[in-house]
């Protein structure tokens, strides 16, 4: 997607909530709609850094643990637009997979966009116009030894988007999940180092032979581009796209 499809301005009036926007994909996510003319929300678990994002992005920023759904009826919050990006990963294999850490995963990247779009999207369908867009993964398609909860919670925010789409589609509200391969986050690099354990791989091996190896094209994605192609699906331009899952894995599905 070029950054012109988003055109300059053409969210402004717009309020858009993006969690998880302290860092990564979810700060490049906040720059990318406020540069589109949205009023942006930050909400992450890093106060220091939800208030640079916030500031960068000339928005406003909460402080909340996601990973406890229950804060989210805590938080003021009201909103045109919300881009659920909070995640964490864990990797192990199945039969040492820590319960807690599976039901922790479940609880942020699932149970809690799910009530984030059930307390916003009443707003949404009041005025008649609304986007949610889902920070899914290839592995929200696909799936991957060792990430058995990162890997079940992706393919249920997919069904999720799903149902909103179908439900919101007389409202004027749209839902979609976009799909990246590894994108260069501080997420990423742990996991790089994770990975390098789980195989036995040095962390050079783990980039190259693991999480580059199923893509056609040899590089990790950059968070920039993961928020052009949010920022598109919050622009009129996408306004009959709903229900879609949006690969940016350099050819990953394409096997």
């Amino acid at each position: 997607m070029s950054r012109e499809t988003a055109k300059p301005g053409e969210l402004t009036g717009r309020t858009a909530v993006v969690t998880g926007g302290a860092s990564g994909i979810g700060r490049a996510c906040a720059r990318r709609l406020a540069g589109a003319g949205a009023h942006v929300i930050v909400v992450d678990v890093s106060a220091g850094g939800a208030k640079d994002a916030a500031g960068e992005a000339g928005g406003e920023y909460r402080v909340a643990d996601l990973s406890e759904p229950d804060v989210v009826d805590t938080l003021a919050l009201s909103a045109d637009i919300l881009v659920n990006n909070a995640g964490l990963q864990h990797v192990a294999p199945v039969h040492e997979f820590p319960p807690e850490e599976f039901a922790r995963i479940q609880r942020l990247m699932v149970e809690t966009p799910f009530r984030l779009a059930r307390r916003l999207l009443p707003g949404m369908y009041a005025q008649g116009w609304g986007r949610i867009v889902n920070v899914s993964s290839v592995h929200g398609l696909v799936a991957s030894p060792y990430k058995v909860a990162y890997v079940t919670a992706k393919h249920a925010i997919e069904g999720m988007s799903k149902v909103i789409a179908l439900e919101g589609a007389e409202h004027g509200v749209t839902s979609n999940c976009v799909n990246p391969s590894y994108v260069r986050t501080p997420l990423v690099e742990k996991q790089i180092a994770a990975q390098a354990r789980a195989h036995g791989l040095s962390e050079a091996d783990v980039v190259e032979q693991v999480m580059l190896e199923p893509a056609a094209i040899k590089r990790l994605l950059e968070p920039a581009e993961v928020a052009d192609v949010v920022a598109y699906l919050c622009s009129e331009q996408a306004a009959f796209i709903t229900g879609s899952s949006m690969p940016i894995d350099g050819g990953w599905t394409a096997h």
